[in-house]
Formats: C-alpha cells, sequence, structure tokens
C-alpha cells in the first residue's frame, strides 16, 4: 500500500508511544475507566506520535477539543485503503476500498450519496414515534425476565434483544425469520473467528435475498424505502449490514455496560429510578462516560495542522474516543458518573460528517430501556462480584460479554403510574 512519505525526525521516533486501549485484564482497575495510560498521554500531549505495528510514524489524539477538530476536518479522510491499522502488522497487505454501500469508509461525494439517502430514515422526529414500539418490546422483555429469574443473564434477556428486534422491523426481517436472523447477528459480532465468518456469511446471504423480496414486494420498512431510489442491490446489501452493526451490535453493548454502571453505582441508580424524566439526560452521561467506540482512523490527505502540531500527507491518525470524552477541560470531575450532568456535546457518536447516522434509534432504546429495568426491579444487583463480570475487550465495541444479575423476589414488583 503506497502513501505519502511522512516527515519523521529521530526526536519524534524516541517519544513515539504504542496505542494502548482498554486494560486486557478486567481485574486492574475500574472497568468503565481508559486506561491511565491513554490519561497520562492527554494530559502530556493531546496529539502526539503514535507508532504503528507496521512501523508507521503517525498520531494518536486524546484531547476532546483536537479529536473533534480531527473529526471535522475533511482532509482528513475515512478511506479504508489510506489507513495503517493501530493494532496489527498487516505485512503489507493491500486494504481495499469500502465495498458499495459501506458509506462510514468513503470520502465525499460517495459518502455525501449513502447519508442522504438514510438520514430522512433516522430523524428525531421519526424515531420519537418509534417510542411506544420500544416501550412494548422492553416490557415483554421484563416480563420474561421476572418469570425466568431472580437470577438471568442480562445481556442475553434484556441487552441484545431489544435492539435487535427494533433493527429487524426497521429492516423488514418478516417475523417468522428474527430469531434465527437475530442468532447470527449476535455470532458476527462474539465468538471466535470461525463463528463470525461463518455468521458473516449467512447475515449476507440471507440479507441479499431480503433486498431480492423488498424489490419484488415492497412493505413499511427502510429497506423498502431505499429500494425506491438509484441504490444497487449490492449497495442495499452493504447498507443494510452497516444498519445492523450499528444498530445492534452498540446498542446492546451500551444497554449491558450502562446498567453494570448503574448497579455499581446503587446512589446514581436511586436517582434515575426516582426521577425518571431524567432518562434523556442520563443516557447522555452514560454515552459520554462509557464510550463503547474505543476509537476512530483518519489519515491526512495533505499537510493538516492541527493543536499546534502538523499532520502530514498519508500519516494515519487514530482519535480516542474514551480519553477525549474523559477530558477535564470539557467535563469538569469528567471520571465520576453524574446523570444530572449535562453531558452534550460528547464524542461518543462520533463528530462531523460521519457522526453515526442512527443515533436517535438508539437514544430512544436506551431512554426507554434503563428508567424500565430500575422501575421493574428495585433491588436489582450483579449476581457476581464485580471484578468477575467478563469485559469484551479486544474489539473495538467495549461492553460485558455477560452480566449476571439478581433480585429479592420477595421485594415484589414496582407498580409504576
Amino acid at each position: 500500500m503506497d502513501h505519502a512519505p511522512s516527515t519523521r525526525s529521530p526526536h519524534d521516533a524516541a517519544h513515539a508511544v504504542e496505542l494502548v486501549t482498554r486494560p486486557d485484564d478486567s481485574r486492574t482497575g475500574c472497568p468503565f475507566d481508559p486506561p491511565a495510560e491513554l490519561t497520562r498521554h492527554r494530559q502530556e500531549q493531546p496529539l502526539r506520535r503514535l507508532r504503528f505495528p507496521d512501523g508507521h510514524l503517525g498520531w494518536l489524539a486524546t484531547g476532546y477539543s483536537v479529536c473533534r477538530a480531527i473529526l471535522a476536518d475533511a482532509r482528513l479522510s475515512s478511506r479504508k485503503e489510506l489507513m495503517h491499522n493501530p493494532s496489527m502488522d498487516l505485512g503489507g497487505m493491500e486494504i481495499p476500498p469500502a465495498a458499495p454501500g459501506e458509506f462510514i469508509n468513503m470520502d465525499e461525494p460517495q459518502h455525501g450519496r449513502y447519508r442522504k439517502l438514510l438520514a430522512g430514515k433516522f430523524t428525531v422526529r421519526r424515531m420519537k414515534l418509534l417510542t411506544e414500539r420500544v416501550e412494548q418490546i422492553t416490557a415483554e422483555h421484563l416480563d420474561a425476565m421476572e418469570k425466568a429469574g431472580p437470577t438471568v443473564d442480562l445481556v442475553t434477556a434484556f441487552a441484545q434483544p431489544i435492539p435487535a428486534i427494533m433493527i429487524c422491523e426497521l429492516l423488514g426481517v418478516p417475523y417468522q425469520d428474527r430469531d434465527s436472523f437475530q442468532e447470527q447477528a449476535a455470532a458476527v459480532f462474539s465468538g471466535d473467528m470461525e463463528e463470525k465468518m461463518a455468521a458473516f456469511t449467512a447475515i449476507q446471504t440471507y440479507l441479499a435475498e431480503l433486498v431480492a423480496a423488498k424489490r419484488a414486494d415492497p412493505t413499511d420498512d427502510i429497506l423498502s424505502d431505499l429500494t425506491d431510489s438509484d441504490l444497487t442491490d449490492e449497495e442495499l446489501l452493504g447498507i443494510g449490514f452497516l444498519l445492523l452493526a450499528a444498530g445492534i451490535d452498540t446498542t446492546a453493548n451500551m444497554l449491558g455496560l450502562g446498567a453494570f454502571a448503574l448497579l455499581s453505582d446503587p446512589e446514581q441508580a436511586a436517582v434515575l429510578r426516582g426521577d425518571p424524566s431524567l432518562a434523556g439526560q442520563a443516557v447522555e452521561e452514560l454515552l459520554r462516560y462509557l464510550t463503547i467506540a474505543e476509537l476512530g482512523l483518519r489519515t491526512a490527505l495533505e499537510d493538516v495542522e492541527i493543536g499546534g502540531r502538523t499532520i502530514k500527507a498519508g500519516e494515519t491518525v487514530v482519535v480516542s474516543f474514551p480519553a477525549a470524552n474523559r477530558d477535564p477541560e470539557k467535563y469538569p470531575e469528567p471520571d465520576r458518573l453524574d446523570l444530572r450532568r449535562q453531558a452534550l456535546g460528547h464524542l461518543a457518536f462520533g463528530h462531523g460528517a460521519h457522526q453515526c447516522v442512527a443515533q436517535q434509534l438508539a437514544r430512544v432504546e436506551m431512554s426507554v430501556a434503563f428508567p424500565a429495568l430500575l422501575a421493574r426491579f428495585p433491588t436489582l444487583r450483579p449476581a457476581i462480584p464485580r471484578e468477575e463480570v467478563p469485559l469484551r475487550v479486544n474489539t473495538n465495541v467495549y461492553g460485558v460479554e455477560s452480566l449476571p444479575v439478581t433480585w429479592d423476589v420477595t421485594g415484589g414488583r414496582r407498580v409504576v403510574g
């Protein structure tokens, strides 16, 4: 892969650091905090040299203002074929350009073409209209939890199925196919590589069939709406898979890790339980505090000056979202979860042209699910010690693999209203 040469100095190389994200060992500190190394980097140099596994000398951005500036600058490309991998040496392997429909890894004008078609499907107004359906799905799963309890895995009983059902309905997956579709979708984002690849192939095959079915017989869903555009079947398949990833994996991990954070902080859980009207505000703070998307990548198309440093053409920048969202220059006492905080402006959904297109759906789901969970089970708590909860590491979306919880049956069910 050819890149424009970068200007390196012995000083830069000597002081370059290696990337860390979340610790591999869940017992090395608070599971909700970024690694201490990232905090130290932000304090010392919010934009500093990063040594990549393939020898490339790029950049690591950890400060809120520089991260925001990088994400907003069109001179810093999102094209994946231009990126150096910050986690592994690919041995010179060529990275292909984004597949049709994979717009998150494209620049303008291709990115804008796809995004414009999707933006109208995920407006704040349209997503708020889905609130009643989210409430219904949430209540059904809380009922099932109560029947199966008093000890369940909150991930499989609650965090995964709610966003999975919603994205199935939005994509127009027929009811009879939803169980198998959800199982394959879950396997794409968990398990070993062989299981992931098998599930990926199965999902791709299913989505191709679904696109053909929507063209032949459109129904009331996003995929059917998009068949009325100039998108090809291959582009629709790519968009469908992106919506699947964004609509299930990220939200499911936010629900699981968010519940873990709330149950680990009874005082903050009591705040939301006592005042459900704080749900929207609480969700923004949980998004900031947890920031499950670990990093973003950009490569300079030309020399760009940001934060007093010059990013040379061809250099790849790693943006650490968790470090940026814990910057005390933006958020006072950033390492404290405070559901009454005004956490607007966080970068949990990114920033700029590539900010998550489906973020309003995630907000609706979390704003309904967290208060409902706390209200239904007033004595809900982890069933195992915090340090034994298995964390989802070695992936770009952080979370918990499972979260065993329990509650007091004698405590009864809280009646709301």
